[in-house]
């Protein structure tokens, strides 16, 4: 289980993470030595301004922490360089590290053995070669592998706005290669039938995609353009001159609290702007014909679900600064309430990693922070009074206009997490049948819920079309009478949803829907 630790905030200003030691590599590359120029891309000499901008203005990174790297100046050489020297040799533990690569990905052939497919995914570089029958001149997951084992006692950010390339050479036709002129795959030399495709390749593995575990353990924060199997793609709608990555441009507008923040509370959190991107890149792929399917993903320790996506402005954490200068960190692995309402946020140190992040002081408001996803009204809760004092009988009714499994929670104020459904006491566990209310406790329980307040509460109901295994994360015998830790609770469930389903012809997020309901004891 991961859980969060309280963390002491050492400075009054907000940007003090930005020590002189923080560093961000950036790497754009839209032109190449030794390629055709029908393979260049547009977008990145625009992404990377875009990024800085972003890390300066949202992030609190000083000018001088920020390296940029663009076409003729990122040859395979100086990215190693700048990663050993700049990313790794001019950072220390805690310290924050931000690499972002904007260009063509590829896949090579495996050289140490540890992928099942024989190819190792890579990043391009400038000085990038065909080689006999294979690309050289190439940085390999394997490197970036290595980079984040000597970061893993930093809080690194890797965002890489490219696809994994996995099966595209063996489905895309010559025909079809032809019509995607703003995609980003780079093919095997020599490969057939897709010589001619340009795409913006490579959802580069970094231990992402077969190695999930490294990422949560060292608490990298990986973001990728697309899933496995899926193209990422410069975006059309924009002159030539203007191009972004669709997912750059969606990853730093969904930055914007005006943009992503979908529970309205004023923070936009990891797993708010995920959704608010991957619905961006599926709004882009829908209007593009020879786009099948792009979900951008965010690997990641599930207790950084729920932090903020941009650094919190002074006026939001003040109060906790000020009450939390002379206090001893907290070690507990428990979530610590900090004893008073600080506003919107609180720092936190995340348990096991590195990592410290500000999120939602509110347990209630944390909960859809964690989630992530705006409510669609496809889940309803309801309660069987709309005026509840302390010691009043009720009942919960979720209606769902899809079938799936349900998950029911409540939160308190005080962060404590009861597991409503599933549970020991129901007599069945099946699946919710769409349009079919459920009423717990129903008369076969034999009792009713009794309201024990004065407390705000939120109730949580989540429907999962797809058949995802949730035992591990709200097995039965958490229903009803075991008290859980709320953000560790609904950061597992949610990490748990956020993964690839993969058991479909084409990889795609999990199918589930969200209804939330606030409502007061008196």
């Amino acid at each position: 289980m991961i859980r969060y630790a309280a963390a002491l905030v050492l400075s009054l200003s907000v940007f003090s993470a930005a020590a002189a030691a923080d560093r961000a590599l950036l790497v754009g590359i839209g032109t190449y030595a030794s390629l055709p120029e029908k393979m260049f891309l547009e977008g990145p000499k625009n992404d990377v301004p875009l990024i800085e901008k972003l890390l300066r203005e949202k992030q609190g990174y000083a000018a001088d922490s920020i390296r940029v790297l663009l076409d003729k100046d990122a040859s395979r050489a100086a990215i190693l360089a700048n990663i050993d020297e700049w990313l790794i040799q001019g950072t220390q533990p805690g310290d924050r590290v931000y690499f972002y690569f904007s260009g063509h990905g590829l896949q090579v052939k495996d050289a140490s053995g540890d992928e099942e497919d024989g190819l190792d995914e890579a990043l391009s570089t400038y000085d990038i070669a065909a080689g006999d029958g294979d690309w050289t001149n190439v940085i390999l997951d394997d490197e970036i592998d290595a980079m984040l084992e000597k970061l893993k006692d930093r809080a690194v950010s890797i965002v890489i706005d490219a696809c994994h390339s996995g099966t595209i050479s063996r489905s895309l036709s010559t025909q079809v290669a032809d019509a995607m002129e703003s995609a980003r795959f780079l093919p095997r030399p020599f490969a057939k039938p897709v010589e001619e495709v340009k795409m913006r390749g490579l959802r580069i593995d970094v231990a992402v995609v077969d190695k999930p575990e490294i990422v949560k353990q060292n608490g990298i924060e990986a973001w990728s353009a697309a899933s496995s199997y899926q193209v990422a793609w410069d975006d059309t709608r924009l002159p030539p001159e203007e191009r972004h990555g669709v997912f750059t441009l969606s990853y730093v507008n969904g930055h914007e609290v005006s943009a992503a923040d979908s529970n309205g509370n004023g923070i936009v959190s990891n797993a708010e702007l995920l959704e608010y991107v991957k619905k961006q890149s599926q709004t882009y792929c829908a209007s593009q014909k020879q786009c099948q399917g792009l979900d951008p993903q965010l690997e990641v320790n599930y207790a950084l679900l729920g932090a903020a996506a941009v650094t919190p402005t002074a006026a939001d954490t003040t109060g906790l600064q000020q009450t939390q200068q002379d206090e001893q960190p907290q070690t507990s692995g428990d979530t610590q309430q900090q004893g008073a309402d600080y506003g919107k946020v609180e720092k936190v140190k995340v348990e096991n990693t590195q990592q410290t992040a500000y999120v939602a002081a509110d347990p209630v408001d944390a909960v859809s922070d964690i989630l992530g996803k705006p409510q669609s009204g496809d889940v309803h809760v309801s309660l069987s009074s709309d005026h509840l004092n302390t010691g009043d009988s009720f009942r919960i009714t979720v209606t769902s206009s899809t079938g799936g499994h349900l998950i029911l929670y409540d939160v308190d104020k005080d962060g404590k997490a009861t597991q409503i459904f599933p549970n020991e006491a129901a007599k069945k566990i099946t699946p919710l049948a769409a349009n079919s209310p459920l009423t717990i406790p129903d008369d076969y329980y034999g009792f009713d819920f009794e309201a024990a307040g004065p407390s705000e509460n939120v109730l949580v109901a989540i429907v999962v079309a797809d058949d995802v295994d949730l035992t591990k994360v709200a097995p039965n015998d958490y229903g009803l009478q075991k008290e859980l830790d709320a953000r560790t609770t609904i950061a597992d469930i949610a990490g748990t949803l956020k993964q690839t389903w993969t058991r479909d012809t084409e990889n795609r997020s999990v199918n589930w829907s969200l209804g939330l309901l606030k409502y007061t004891v008196y």
